[in-house]
């Protein structure tokens, strides 16, 4: 059995049957190859979760689910993905990777939800099969970076809502989640444009707008997060970062927050500039909470 384990990063398909799926002939994923590793991913039909393993299979280990970013309209699998996940391996925690449908109204009957039935049934999924990869249930984390993040605060706020019926009463609920330079806000004055536009169209109502903005929808119940941002983002703004965690903070959930001076945006595991030491905080607070 261990040596199946050890058969590195096995692929899993997410579903045996995709929820209000619309089949488009014609919709065909698109990747971006180099050094035979896909580095970006698009029009994703068919969700997938990859397992990372580390080295060594303890018990009670912690899990971490990671979403790239991209905007929802493509998927940073290398650099938001795979190399994340390799990091989280050095460390003894096991990784997947989501490869999540981004908002489509060619293959979905509603595609504001599309990308959240994957994360749901993502954690669904990772917490029926524990066992299998001896992963304590109460130990299993999401994260995302940019646009994923806004998907992982979905999650970590709507997972609950019922957009689909689940195949099993598991809780979709993440234990904790680590969300880097995310989009959080759909509020116009502060969401990244083009994410909103994908994931809810050019002209989205008010009551749907407030509904995805993840800081108003945060509770007592929501997880603790680890946040991550430049000040000097342009792209995603800090406030993003910011008033999730005063929501956080306001609902007395445990939250911590770091806003480096330089970084800019998407710098993935750090590039230059302060921001670089990010996963070292990261993996002190992982450490501190017992992951």
């Amino acid at each position: 059995m261990l040596n199946q384990i050890q058969a590195q990063n096995q692929v899993i398909p997410l579903w045996e049957t995709i929820p209000s799926e619309i089949k488009a002939a014609d919709y065909k994923e698109n990747e971006t190859v180099k050094d035979g590793k896909v580095q970006s991913s698009s029009l994703v039909t068919i969700p997938t979760l990859t397992v990372f393993l580390p080295k060594e299979i303890k018990p009670n280990q912690t899990a971490i689910i990671i979403l790239p970013g991209g905007g929802y309209s493509h998927l940073a699998i290398a650099k938001e993905g795979t190399k994340v996940a390799e990091w989280f391996t050095s460390m003894g925690i096991v990784a997947f990777v989501l490869k999540y449908r981004l908002p489509s109204d060619l293959i979905m009957k509603d595609k504001a939800i599309g990308p959240l039935q994957d994360s749901q049934e993502s954690v669904r999924y990772v917490r029926q099969n524990a066992a299998k990869w001896n992963i304590d249930v109460t130990k299993i984390g999401i994260m995302g970076f940019s646009a994923g993040g806004h998907l992982a605060s979905t999650l970590a706020t709507h997972y609950e809502e019922k957009v689909y019926e689940p195949a099993s009463k598991v809780s979709a609920r993440p234990d904790f989640s680590l969300l880097i330079y995310p989009v959080i806000s759909m509020q116009n004055e502060i969401t990244h444009k083009g994410s909103q536009t994908n994931l809810l169209g050019t002209t989205p109502s008010s009551a749907l707008i407030d509904s995805f903005s993840n800081e108003k929808r945060v509770t007592a119940q929501t997880p603790p997060a680890f946040l991550v941002h430049a000040t000097d983002d342009e792209v995603v703004l800090p406030e993003n970062s910011i008033n999730y965690y005063l929501a956080l903070k306001k609902n007395k959930v445990t939250a911590e927050l770091h806003l480096y001076e330089k970084g800019g945006h998407g710098f993935g595991l750090g590039v230059n500039g302060t921001s670089k030491y990010w996963t070292k905080d990261c993996e002190e607070w992982l450490k501190s909470n017992g992951y």
